[in-house]
């Protein structure tokens, strides 16, 4: 019996360390990729060899908004700062019960209109649409009865003017270039259908027109490890995705669309939580099945600065519902996996979600369980867990702080040296801590799927500091 237990440890032993080269291996790759790309733009701006014009792609920008009175006005208000012609801000209040769409009618001096708007993608009624002409561009705020933030994109949608629409959640701010650079890929290739740009924590970021004019590490630790984790995510898979067409995210806090052939696809899906990767992964479908020449992109030089939760309580609920997110996206679109019809699209970026995204909190809880039973079975080779583990942190670590200060660098923000120093203290914490805290947290996400499904929770926002 024992040798069969020592054999069942062996085989865990053994899938581990291969589960681990893969990950450090794909990390490694994308990072060096990452940082790379963004050495390259920084380099082609610095000498101003970059694609200019006097072209601008007219742009519908949709900010779904749900109980955001606290956020909005400054998120319209960056909008209003942006170096951009030609686009027009659409607010939807999806059933709001604070005061959002008051500040947002007070603030900007909305008067009601009667206009009709043609559903060509499927939402809830309009309760009323109040526009205004005061400013730089229109502004025009609908409000709707509450179906969820994919139902009020989709009514932004069938709201909009323009060939193209830009997703920007409600308590999220552009820098003032932002937009001319989201929609440069478009300028470069007919055949773009998606951009995705960067998204930043706001936390600790001071911004004024559109501009960051003092940056310091957030004050309180999570959102500092936050900070940390959004680089190496955003550095790591999305800029090596890019090079093959394959993302199969973009952030629902900052996309741009092409919006003929969101309509053809059918909109969003309204009955998912994760409606940003479900989009994606549909456009990938919808493409290939019609044989339509398409491309999908990241803009690594497009940010998006976003409050991230300060409170675990907060960020459990954001985790869980992008975990069930992911969960029903992968599930609706199973058919890619191990399917030449999508390419590299099935065979790296799908089985890269499956298994160190949807799996992975799973494979690493068991992985604590079974050192656990090792343990008790007198199996646990204690100095090596622990050079294992050390190696893993330290390495782990490593390549963070090469996308953290890649991109701190590449975007030419400042920091103290008492930022630095925090940066390099919390990024093992971050590793070591706070992964396997969200890893239980995403492991426990499906509990209660089919009763909590749709259910998003409230998430406490803070007034953005921007001037």
């Amino acid at each position: 019996m024992r040798d069969y237990i020592q054999m069942f440890f062996d085989f865990v032993g053994i899938f581990f360390i291969l589960y681990m080269i893969g990950y450090a291996t794909f990390l490694f790759l994308s990072v060096t990729v990452g940082s790379s790309v963004l050495y390259g733009t920084k380099r082609r701006n610095m000498l101003k060899n970059e694609l200019s014009n006097d072209y601008y792609i007219p742009v519908s920008v949709i900010i779904p908004a749900y109980n955001e009175a606290v956020t909005i006005e400054s998120t319209i208000r960056s909008l209003l700062a942006l170096d951009y012609r030609l686009y027009e801000i659409i607010v939807v209040d999806d059933g709001s019960t604070d005061d959002t769409a008051a500040v947002v009618r007070e603030t900007f001096q909305m008067k009601p209109v009667h206009r009709p708007i043609q559903r060509r993608v499927k939402c809830q009624p309009t309760e009323g649409v109040f526009e205004t002409h005061s400013f730089k561009v229109p502004i025009t705020l609908v409000v709707k009865k509450n179906g969820g933030k994919a139902d009020a994109l989709n009514m932004g949608i069938n709201t909009s003017k323009y060939p193209y629409f830009l997703c920007l959640d409600a308590d999220s701010i552009l820098q003032h270039d932002s937009l001319e650079k989201i929609v440069r890929p478009v300028l470069e290739d007919d055949n773009v259908v998606a951009v995705g740009g960067t998204v930043r924590p706001s936390n600790g970021a001071e911004i004024k027109n559109g501009k960051v004019i003092r940056y310091r590490m957030p004050r309180k630790i999570l959102p500092c490890m936050q900070v940390l984790e959004y680089d190496r995510s955003f550095l790591a898979a999305r800029i090596m995705f890019d090079k093959y067409n394959g993302n199969i995210i973009i952030s629902g806090a900052f996309g741009l669309f092409k919006k003929s052939v969101v309509i053809d696809a059918g909109g969003y899906e309204t009955d998912t939580m994760g409606e940003d990767m479900e989009l994606v992964v549909k456009l990938h479908v919808f493409c290939r099945e019609n044989q339509h020449p398409y491309r999908i992109r990241y803009a690594t030089d497009a940010v998006c600065w976003t409050q991230v939760p300060e409170k675990l309580s907060d960020l459990r609920k954001q985790r869980r519902r992008w975990h069930i997110g992911l969960f029903q996206s992968m599930m609706r679109h199973r058919t890619i996996l191990m399917n030449p019809k999508y390419g590299m699209v099935s065979f790296i970026s799908y089985l890269y979600y499956l298994i160190y995204e949807l799996l992975s909190p799973y494979i690493e809880v068991f992985g604590v369980v079974t050192m656990v039973l090792a343990s008790f079975f007198d199996f646990l080779n204690v100095p090596f867990m622990l050079l294992f583990l050390g190696i893993y942190v330290v390495y782990s670590s490593i390549m963070s702080l090469t996308a953290f200060f890649a991109r701190i660098y590449t975007i030419d923000l400042k920091l103290t040296f008492s930022d630095v120093l925090k940066a390099i203290g919390l990024c093992a914490v971050e590793v070591s801590f706070l992964r396997f805290v969200l890893a239980w947290v995403r492991m426990t996400a499906l509990t209660g799927y089919k009763r909590k499904k749709t259910d998003w929770g409230e998430i406490e926002r803070m007034k953005i500091d921007y001037r």
